[in-house]
């Protein structure tokens, strides 16, 4: 049955998994394609020199891309099942709400883990090829966040779809947002770097509060 739901989900959201994937490889590519360009202009000590003595990673581009990535993965897997009323005939299946839900949900967060190793694996091999090791650690640490905000947004995002009741989804947003403005608080290269260790499993754990949206629509909750 986990197969099925996991198939499921595949029909419904490959066209925007196989997009997001492409378009934020595509902000990588550009992103490796202004640091050759730079370092072909100015040379590749200027460059160094730059990462080292200023608040620069030269990937600023990538910020928020993360971030619209989860978004918009959560709003095409999730908006379908409110509006087409799916959830409801979804839950209705011989199988525990828990397996259904976390089974939705897994599936989501699997798309984003590899869409998020796909992209630091591209930029590693990319960086590594014009910087040494403790520079190409630099930029990607400091990239981490963003990509930790990409897989909060998705979880806060299906908290807020599946909820029911309309005027909680509004108080989701707004704690949506505020949990979202926390990754971005600090621009400065590796800010984040003692928060890693809470920062990376609450990224994770944020997928889990759908559940309880999921658990307040089977109660019954609605407006």
């Amino acid at each position: 049955m986990i197969k099925a739901i996991f198939y499921k989900e595949w029909i419904k959201t490959r066209w925007v998994a196989i997009s997001a994937a492409i378009i934020s490889l595509g902000f990588v590519w550009y992103s490796c394609a202004r640091i050759e360009k730079a370092i072909l202009i100015k040379g590749a000590p200027y460059i160094w020199e730059a990462l080292l003595t200023h608040d620069i990673v030269l990937i600023e581009l990538l910020c928020y891309m993360p971030l619209f990535v989860g978004l918009v993965l959560a709003l095409a897997q999730y908006v379908p099942e409110m509006q087409q009323k799916r959830l409801k005939l979804t839950l209705h299946l011989p199988v525990e709400t828990l397996t259904i839900a976390g089974s939705m949900v897994l599936y989501g967060l699997i798309v984003l883990l590899f869409i998020v190793a796909l992209n630091f694996v591209v930029l590693a091999l990319y960086l590594q090829k014009f910087f040494a090791a403790e520079l190409v650690s630099r930029i990607l640490l400091t990239a981490l966040p963003w990509y930790a905000a990409g897989l909060a947004a998705y979880g806060l995002t299906a908290w807020t779809c599946l909820e029911p009741v309309w005027k909680r989804r509004l108080l989701h947003v707004f704690v949506a947002a505020f949990l979202l403005r926390l990754f971005f608080l600090i621009p400065n290269p590796e800010a984040y770097n003692g928060s890693l260790w809470w920062i990376l499993p609450l990224s994770v754990l944020f997928p889990g509060w759908a559940l309880l949206s999921i658990k307040r629509f089977k109660e019954g909750k609605q407006d």
